[in-house]
């Protein structure tokens, strides 16, 4: 399983310059995603991971308590983390 790791400050930069490494790396299988050092997290990445959940064989994020508490209070703690959530039709 690839792994890719997020910068601390996930940005609308951040999430152009990672694109195409995980559009690359969804293609050889599940995703992992280390989001451990991500103090800052914008709508760009939050799309961006939403997406690589959803596309092939999905993508599992280690998530720091930054990223876990933005998407708990935007409602996406299941999208991004539940692993029943995986694999919807939506593609990157």
């Amino acid at each position: 399983m690839p792994t890719i790791t997020l910068p601390s400050r996930c940005d609308r930069a951040a999430a152009e310059a990672l694109l195409p490494e995980m559009v690359a790396a969804l293609g050889s299988g599940a995703l992992h995603i280390d989001a451990r050092e991500c103090t800052q997290i914008g709508q760009a990445m939050l799309q961006v991971l939403i997406s690589a959940r959803r596309t092939g064989d999905g993508a599992l994020i280690d998530a720091s308590p930054v990223l876990r508490d933005t998407a708990r209070q935007l409602g996406l703690d299941a999208e991004l983390f539940d692993e029943t959530m995986l694999h919807r039709g939506v593609a990157l």
